[in-house]
């Protein structure tokens, strides 16, 4: 019931701009650093552990294959979620959750300000947007990491490792990543704003609501990953 009313609020005026602006720049902008370097040194890993994997089968050429096509199509997308739920998805349940408690979203709705249309559309809308680009600014860096590593450190030729990246990555590939992303976008949302509106009981109940949002959310990431997944490779 509350994802529907969710929903629902998301296409019926009136919009807040101003606050819909707001969670773009803190999901999207100020999430850019951790998701950039969480991107970077999954690459560097994979193409290193590729490497020594690879090399007990003569097979150190499919390493830019490994590592275009896992960070774009899992790597990418499930850890950039998890990063986000983590201070996304937290700060939306403390901060909803400091509101129910305090009954500020009771005098919201005595002001005659629907709570959904004001504290949750905004961040669902804004989940949904911002993930894919992050995403996608993830598969940039973390095929940068592999690169750097195959170049600098395993010795491979660039020129060959770059063609085989373009070789064998499809549009497919990046499209899944990103449908996945704009998933996870709104389960971290729905998950945050969920658990702090159901926030009871002072602090401590804002604080197991914070709990309750990373953990719900992190497991729904992981279980629609899969189904996701199912739904574009199955064979």
């Amino acid at each position: 019931m509350f994802t529907g009313r969710a929903v629902f609020h998301c296409f019926v005026p009136p919009f807040y701009g101003r606050l819909l602006g707001r969670q773009l720049i803190e999901i999207g902008y100020y999430s850019l650093p951790v998701v950039g370097l969480t991107a970077i040194f999954t690459g560097m890993v994979l193409a290193l552990q590729s490497y020594t994997g690879f090399a007990r089968f003569n097979a150190e050429g499919a390493i830019a294959s490994v590592v275009v096509l896992s960070i774009t199509r899992e790597l990418a997308p499930v850890l950039a979620g998890l990063m986000v739920s983590g201070r996304i998805g937290a700060a939306m349940a403390a901060e909803i959750g400091t509101m129910s408690v305090t009954e500020q979203i009771d005098a919201l709705t005595t002001l005659s300000t629907n709570p959904f249309k004001y504290l949750v559309a905004p961040r669902l809308i804004a989940g949904v947007l911002m993930l894919p680009v992050l995403v996608l600014v993830a598969d940039i860096i973390g095929v940068f990491g592999g690169y750097l590593v195959s170049i600098y450190k395993l010795g491979f030729n660039p020129t060959v490792y770059l063609e085989r990246t373009w070789d064998i990555l499809e549009p497919l590939d990046v499209i899944s990543g990103l449908v996945k992303a704009a998933v996870f976008g709104f389960l971290i949302s729905l998950m945050g704003c969920y658990h702090g509106y159901h926030s009871r009981g002072g602090a401590q109940g804002v604080g197991a609501a914070t709990t309750n949002a990373v953990v719900s959310a992190s497991v729904l990431i992981l279980a629609f990953n899969y189904m996701i997944t199912e739904l574009f490779f199955a064979i």
